[in-house]
């Protein structure tokens, strides 16, 4: 482990760990924590984090760590303040992993930290909550300043029924703050795109955040393309939309994604 954090300035030891880590993770995490963290050099620190990551990408799982939740959090709490952007990132990143499977131990440690800040720990949550965020978790949104709210909220309305392949569909919402106090709303829509077996899978684009007054309404619009890319396939058939605000989703209204023109 010396030998990896002396190297991990020319070339990564974030993959190599792993192994260690998988061997016997309590003597490995008790190198990170009480040496790692502590160093002189951000590379060592990031290290630690990255290193230790549940999801890291490209990399061997440590079911060590997956067994046991909440075992890296002491490394997070060590670096969750560092000076380096670079470090914080992967602490952000780490605590994105965590949301996977135990969100409740991601938005505890989030408050901690939050109880004592500095000025770039609102930043670092933000990041690192932003799954859970998507997902509409209401611990995660009302510790970001998104409480439940009373809203009323009309759409999405549908500028077509059908959308050529290759195509795009235009969207309107309407939402109103009917409760007796301002309301901070995060507002998304959630894309259900047809899979290959017939089913269907969301997928949360963001919107806006707004602030209502009592009785305020917003109106909000979107274009959502079809265009191929290289990062998913569109199935013709039936699609779906819908809005969500504060993690409260409207009604999904159908729509149908013709079949490509052949020759």
């Amino acid at each position: 482990m010396a030998l990896l954090a002396s190297l991990t300035g020319r070339l990564s030891s974030e993959f190599a760990i792993r192994t260690l880590l998988r061997h016997d993770l309590d003597r490995a995490l008790s190198t990170v924590v009480g040496d790692w963290t502590g160093s002189a050099d951000a590379e060592v620190r990031r290290l630690a984090s990255e290193g230790t990551r549940p999801y890291l990408p490209w990399s061997v799982r440590v079911p060590q760590i997956l067994a046991r939740p909440g075992v890296t959090v002491p490394v997070l709490d060590a670096l969750y303040r560092d000076e380096s952007e670079y470090v914080r990132r992967s602490v952000a990143s780490h605590l994105n992993d965590l949301s996977r499977d135990h969100p409740e131990i991601v938005v505890g440690t989030a408050r901690r930290w939050l109880d004592s800040p500095n000025t770039t720990t609102q930043r670092l949550v933000r990041h690192g909550l932003r799954t859970l965020v998507k997902r509409g978790d209401p611990g995660a949104l009302e510790l970001l300043g998104f409480p439940p709210a009373v809203l009323d909220v009309d759409g999405p309305r549908l500028d077509r029924d059908t959308v050529p392949f290759g195509g795009s569909i235009r969207f309107t919402a309407s939402i109103r703050n009917t409760g007796d106090t301002p309301a901070r709303l995060a507002i998304d829509y959630i894309a259900y795109h047809r899979k290959a077996n017939g089913g269907r899978t969301g997928k949360t684009f963001k919107l806006t955040t707004r602030t209502l007054a009592p009785d305020g309404r917003i109106e909000v619009t979107r274009e959502h393309s079809f265009r191929p890319i290289t990062t998913r396939r569109y199935h013709p058939g039936p699609h779906a939309i819908s809005v969500q605000v504060n993690g409260v989703q409207s009604a999904r209204v159908e729509f149908e994604l013709a079949a490509p023109d052949t020759p």
